[in-house]
């Protein structure tokens, strides 16, 4: 422990200060979803997930990356997500191990009216708070953390579908 180089006081002060953001930034989001649409925001991120998929379906190993969840984690969001009618799970044609999730037509359509509130609430919290050259700032900060977060690239960065946005 004596070899630790410690953060000197701003460092300190920047950490704990982007942690709590971080966390409150999460809750937030989480409570606006559950509030207006009964989602979490774990759940509303499947589905965005699989909004964005080809034909909106991928295997649960791919989603589960992807939300970067465990896959008895996303199995059980799974099973309430297909309980709602907003999923559906089947077995790969020829390969019973490989389980495919589907977005429904009910999933698309909760998604449609969820996702004006959510991005409402991303940018009250968010995007209207700082400025343009902030917001550049915030991107490359959480680039050049996924940078040393993930050096092979194995998370999926952001390219928006089509060349559009996305509803998140």
């Amino acid at each position: 422990m004596s070899d630790a180089v410690w953060l000197d006081e701003e460092q300190q002060r920047t950490w704990r200060t982007f942690l709590a953001a971080v966390h409150l930034l999460e809750a937030s989001l989480d409570r606006q979803l559950r509030r207006d649409s009964g989602l979490p925001h774990t759940y509303y991120q499947a589905l965005v997930m699989l909004s964005e998929s080809p034909g909106g379906a991928m295997t649960m190993t791919e989603l589960a990356r992807l939300l970067r969840s465990s896959p008895s984690r996303l199995s059980h969001a799974a099973a309430r997500l297909e309980e709602d009618d907003l999923i559906r799970r089947f077995r790969r044609p020829g390969d019973r191990r490989t389980t495919i999730v589907e977005l429904t037509e009910r999933g698309a359509r909760t998604l449609e009216e969820a996702a004006p509130g959510h991005v409402a609430q991303v940018r009250r919290v968010l995007f209207d708070v700082i400025d343009p050259e902030q917001a550049e700032s915030l991107r490359a900060i959480a680039e050049a953390m996924l940078g040393a977060l993930d050096p092979e690239g194995v998370e999926t960065r952001y390219a928006p579908p089509g060349g559009t946005g996305g509803q998140d």
